[in-house]
């Protein structure tokens, strides 16, 4: 069937709620900051029982689509694992869309950015099936539009997930520290300010990896409109980041893995498809006393 695009709009879903081949995915994750350092993540499960888009069936992101075994939380699982757990929702048939959507990125930030809908979007990407969306602005610009929603849970019939694993996604620290000081790969981090310069202490050590250029997440989209800004305007940051050069190669990465990916996404979007995600991202770096990090000073 024919791709449908990377990041589609609630009107573009609304039309579509009653076709059959399609598969909506509630992602919602909650992610909040906390006074004393790293931020407390918890499942969006009871948000989707009360009230999600039509249909809509719930992906449990931290607790069921993650390895249970890593050290980190949020870690890509093995792909057993995930391919079991995604096709019992209904997602791998290839006659059939994904439209996957959230929350919002941070509980009270009005960040508008979907980055926990681009982190499963992306990792059923990296499994392998390629027909998956983002909407855009999410369940909030959705709920703003007065579209419907319902509290009843949404069903698909369990499939056989195909596809194969795609790794040219995926970046590893090992990856990551071979492309330091590589002039044909662009490091992204994908955090605010603060954090890339030091300033705020979230992990275990302060700062950016060495050479990343800093492109935080949360610039791409309307904070009142939720969603995204123009093409034009994003391509402007992307490009004075250098990472729209179609000869380089192009790592994101955050702090679990998740706001990087909506950076991947748009870079996608916007024509960058040598885009790879560093999954350990900087929960994993800073634990690792050996390896460099640099701050403003």
């Amino acid at each position: 069937m024919n791709r449908i695009p990377l990041i589609v709009s609630t009107d573009w879903l609304y039309e579509r709620l009653e076709d059959p081949k399609i598969r909506i995915v509630d992602a919602t994750t909650f992610l909040q900051h906390s006074k004393t350092g790293y931020y407390d993540v918890w499942s969006g499960k009871e948000t989707y029982d009360e009230a999600h888009i039509p249909g809509a069936v719930f992906a449990d992101i931290l607790n069921e689509l993650s390895d249970p075994e890593a050290e980190h939380s949020l870690t890509v699982p093995q792909r057993d694992f995930f391919t079991e757990k995604i096709s019992q929702l209904g997602i791998g048939d290839p006659e059939t869309y994904v439209v996957v959507y959230d929350r919002g990125a941070e509980v009270g930030n009005t960040i508008a950015s979907a980055d926990w809908a681009s982190r499963l979007a992306w990792q059923i990407r990296y499994e392998g099936f390629e027909n998956v969306a983002v909407l855009d602005g999410g369940f909030p610009k959705w709920q703003a539009e007065n579209k419907p929603v319902t509290d009843e849970a949404g069903t698909y019939p369990e499939t056989i997930f195909t596809g194969e694993r795609n790794p040219a996604l995926f970046s590893t620290k090992e990856d990551v520290k071979k492309a330091i000081g590589d002039d044909k790969v662009v490091i992204i981090n994908s955090l605010d300010s603060d954090t890339y310069k030091g300033k705020t202490k979230t992990y275990e050590r302060a700062g950016h990896i060495p050479g990343s250029v800093n492109v935080f997440f949360g610039d791409h989209s309307n904070p009142e409109t939720k969603g995204l800004l123009d093409d034009e305007k994003i391509r402007e940051t992307f490009e004075n980041a250098g990472a729209l050069d179609p000869d380089k190669r192009v790592i994101t990465y955050c702090g679990s893995g998740i706001a990087a990916t909506w950076n991947g996404l748009l870079l996608n979007k916007l024509g960058q498809n040598n885009v790879s995600v560093y999954d350990g991202s900087l929960t994993e770096w800073t634990s690792d006393s050996a390896l460099p990090l640099e701050t403003e000073e």
